[in-house]
């Protein structure tokens, strides 16, 4: 059965950024290390182009600080497994999340899920993308999601096991910008769904800006 975990928004209530999949079951409270040192900033070290319906991204990915979630992108992307999917969750002042379902939200089977590295300490700053999960820790897949504004709730803590930040818009955030205001519904237990679909047409390695 073709589920997403639910989001909540109000400020006083746990937010979870769910990907279809995996288990229902609560978090536990994590014992989470403290990154000794936090790295300065994200890596450039491969950038794709990601082109849309909606216009170009440009992204950087770490490959350095975030080994495991950069690799397993950079995976799919050489399989050529985001082509064709759809930013299927946009919420406005939040984050666009895709990378898990086609036209008609059918999903798509996934590799294994990996370890969680948000303790690493990379933050869910405005631009930056992010492992999508369920509940579970360890249950990231091929979901992502890209923050709009800055989410520091999004990070690792004592109470939170945090979403792994493992790379970043270099150029496009006008694109994710309007990507994320577009009308949304809410239809067989999809919620914050794009009225008309949002396609990823391809996902190519490109040269990464100068610095």
């Amino acid at each position: 059965m073709k589920r997403i975990t639910g989001l909540l928004l109000a400020s006083s209530l746990s937010l979870a950024l769910g990907a279809c999949g995996g288990s229902g079951d609560d978090e536990l409270t994590p014992t989470i290390p403290t990154p000794d040192p936090t790295p300065p900033s994200l890596s450039a070290d491969v950038c794709y182009l990601m082109s849309t319906t909606k216009g170009d991204l440009t992204l950087a990915i770490d490959l350095t600080h975030m080994p495991i979630t950069g690799k397993n992108f950079k995976q799919y992307v050489d399989k050529s497994f985001y082509n064709g999917t759809l930013f299927h969750r946009t919420i406005n002042n939040f984050v666009i999340q895709g990378g898990g379902f086609t036209t008609g939200l059918q999903s798509k089977p996934t590799s294994a899920p990996i370890k969680n590295e948000a303790a690493v300490g990379i933050s869910n700053k405005r631009g930056t993308i992010a492992m999508a999960r369920t509940t579970v820790p360890d249950s990231a897949t091929s979901q992502f999601f890209i923050n709009v504004l800055d989410n520091p709730q999004l990070d690792a803590s004592a109470s939170n096991y945090g979403y792994a930040v493992f790379g970043k818009v270099v150029e496009g955030m006008d694109v994710v910008d309007q990507i994320s205001i577009v009308p949304t519904k809410t239809s067989n237990g999809f919620s914050d769904t794009p009225v008309n679909e949002i396609l990823i047409n391809s996902v190519t390695e490109t040269n990464c800006p100068a610095a």
